[in-house]
């Protein structure tokens, strides 16, 4: 074990060498000052992350984010085993880049009972996972009672597991709908068994972009006033960024900005999650959609400006097992979990996992021939098992780099 700390702390120190080296080679000024303030762990201004964003130069960008990824993380890269219920996709809104969205009676609705839900948590009874994520469409009559009679029958069944769920917009419409203030509304889904809450529904927060791609759900200070709540009532939450689509990098400055800032309050953010624009099946279609590269920078100018939001994680369904992979080189500590093909969101978007799943072995081998760590963690970054030391059979039939 000492040996083994030795080596990780002589390559943290040759990073940190490396990096050094590194900066004393860039020419603009600017980009090597805000180098300069990341190598000696100091907060970017927002003018600064606006400048990363316009710089041309990738491979200084990835390898900043993962100085900082080094700095917090070490080569851990987390995963966890957890599925999917999306209770209906059946929604009171009609958001512009929406592709799971329907009205009642429109072919490809469903809303599943509570009976149903109960058979799918059945399902994994017995199968190590340790967490179900709950979102789907904000339904036009289900409350706060509702949803918390499910996650009580969803947590018979399966008694450890942590119950994930409900978006801002989902909560906000289900608890006004419960005639509560916000405060009540979420203090009872922890009573009925709520652990945490997602990050959807932030999408973009400058005004003049969210409503021209959803004007009609959760404000901006909506999202921000339940997540301050939640953290206020103890209840941890996940952050995220929809990008790709009619922003601009300001708007995603602006963005990170108000998220940093929250964080700075609470601490209850748990991880960042940049979500793709999907161009597949919704309004925004015409846009199209950027490439791997612009992914890869995305993650990177994140992880250099969220200083203070602990993890950053790439969510395989939607960016693809290749590009995930490579994430890990660029600030990544966290690639989600196995899924088990039960969630539609994405692949109804147009995302290359049409069919998401993954198993443990598969995730490990991805993590291990990027060079990094496999860690399966609990939804609060908990340590379940460290899979670094255990051999994976090279034969995974699975796409990967390396």
């Amino acid at each position: 074990m000492q040996l083994s700390k030795h080596f990780e702390s002589y390559e943290i120190t040759s990073i940190f060498v490396a990096m050094n080296f590194l900066i004393s080679s860039i020419k603009d000024t600017a980009l090597k000052a805000i180098a300069e303030k990341v190598l000696a762990n100091e907060r970017i201004t927002d003018e600064e992350g606006l400048i990363l964003y316009e710089s041309n130069h990738l491979s200084l960008l990835g390898s900043l984010a993962h100085h900082v990824r080094t700095r917090k993380h070490g080569k851990n890269v987390y995963f966890n085993r957890n599925f999917h219920i999306e209770p209906t996709n059946i929604c009171i809104f009609t958001c512009a880049f929406c592709a799971f969205a329907r009205r009642p009676g429109e072919e490809g609705a469903w809303e599943y009972t509570i009976e149903e839900i109960e058979n799918i948590a059945r399902k994994y009874q017995g199968k190590g996972v340790t967490e179900v994520h709950i979102v789907g469409g904000v339904h036009p009559k289900r409350d706060v009672h509702y949803y918390g009679e499910m996650i009580q029958r969803i947590k018979k069944i399966l008694p450890g597991i942590h119950v994930k769920a409900f978006t801002a917009v989902e909560l906000a419409v289900m608890i006004a709908r419960s005639k509560m203030t916000l405060e009540e509304g979420l203090l009872k889904l922890k009573e009925y068994g709520l652990d945490s809450i997602p990050g959807g529904g932030a999408e973009i927060f400058a005004e003049d972009i969210r409503s021209q791609i959803c004007d009609t759900k959760a404000s901006t200070d909506q999202w921000l006033i339940i997540h301050e709540t939640a953290h206020k009532l103890g209840i941890p939450s996940n952050c995220t960024m929809l990008y790709g689509h009619i922003e601009k990098y300001h708007h995603r400055i602006d963005h990170m900005n108000r998220l940093r800032a929250l964080q700075d309050k609470t601490s209850g953010f748990n991880t960042f999650i940049p979500l793709k624009f999907r161009d597949d099946n919704n309004d925004l279609s015409y846009v199209g959609e950027v490439n791997m590269l612009e992914d890869l920078k995305n993650y990177a100018v994140a992880r250099i400006f969220m200083d203070n939001i602990p993890h950053l994680k790439a969510y395989w369904p939607m960016i693809g097992k290749q590009t995930a992979q490579l994430s890990l080189s660029y600030g990544v500590d966290d690639i989600d979990g196995t899924i088990d093909d039960t969630t539609k969101i994405y692949s109804m978007a147009g995302a290359e996992e049409k069919n998401p799943a993954l198993s443990t072995k598969e995730l490990v081998y991805i993590i291990k021939k990027a060079g990094f760590l496999p860690i399966e963690r609990d939804t609060l970054y908990n340590v379940i098992h460290d899979y670094s030391k255990e051999n994976v059979q090279d034969g995974v039939d699975i796409p990967v780099l390396g």
